[in-house]
């Protein structure tokens, strides 16, 4: 019997490190992988700046980690520092809550459906924030909504940004010769700003055009779907999601 996915080159472009649990999924089903990250997650240059946020952490009352690169990028300094016990953590979805309970945090307030800003905004606990003191830790840049609307809700924020995302891609002739030579039939792109990189790089290759691009979230979809490429958005986060959706288009042709 054939695997569902043989035959089915898929780009990858998460940070290596980040593709090695949805690489073995799409491999298991037979497909083949083109490792090709837009994002690579690097070191800060001078954590000045960082360090004087943390250092201050007795102040806060809430701290919220954007992504497991947040924490492990910030745990290890911020430890140092001491955790206060009256500090109320919040991650913005179990994979970074994960992240936090191996460095002994615990009661961390997590959205339980969809993993964004806007999620972890609707709880009820991110409503009461009149007077209260919040850390964002993030890296350098970024989406402002959480901060935005945790401000016009009267709460004090600040950003502790401790690891800056570089695009490692100069151009795409790796995808574009993978294409030619019918190795790449999808494209899986998991944030918005790899999506911006892609399609920089890319411009209005033909290749492009007629290779589907699979992305997790509405939010990523929206840039592409403008230029009238071919987007498939997953039902629900997760590497076993994107397997399904990989398999369930393959399925249709």
């Amino acid at each position: 019997m054939p695997l569902a996915l043989a035959n089915i080159g898929v780009a990858i472009t998460r940070p290596v490190d980040q593709a090695k649990k949805l690489t073995q999924l799409i491999t298991e089903a037979g497909g083949s992988i083109i490792q090709f990250p837009l994002i690579e997650i690097a070191a800060l240059e001078d954590y000045t700046q960082f360090e004087s946020v943390i250092a201050n952490l007795e102040m806060y009352d809430w701290v919220i980690f954007i992504s497991s690169n947040a924490v492990q990028n910030s745990m290890p300094k911020i430890t140092q520092f001491g955790m206060p016990n009256h500090v109320q953590f919040a991650a913005i979805g179990p994979v970074t809550a994960k992240e936090l309970q191996a460095f002994g945090v615990n009661n961390i307030l997590t959205p339980k459906e969809r993993f964004d800003s806007e999620s972890l905004l609707a709880l009820p606990e991110m409503h009461t924030m009149q007077n209260k003191k919040v850390m964002i830790v993030r890296g350098v840049g970024g989406r402002e909504i959480l901060a935005d609307t945790l401000k016009a809700r009267g709460a004090k924020v600040a950003f502790a940004e401790c690891y800056q995302r570089i695009n490692p891609q100069s151009n795409c002739n790796m995808l574009e010769h993978a294409w030619k030579n019918q190795q790449l039939q999808a494209i899986v792109v998991t944030s918005s700003e790899a999506m911006r990189h892609l399609i920089d790089l890319a411009g209005n290759a033909e290749w492009l055009k007629h290779t589907p691009l699979f992305v997790n979230h509405a939010r990523i979809a929206e840039l592409p779907m403008q230029l009238g490429l071919k987007v498939i958005v997953t039902n629900t986060l997760g590497d076993e999601a994107m397997l399904q959706a990989l398999i369930s288009n393959r399925q249709a042709q």
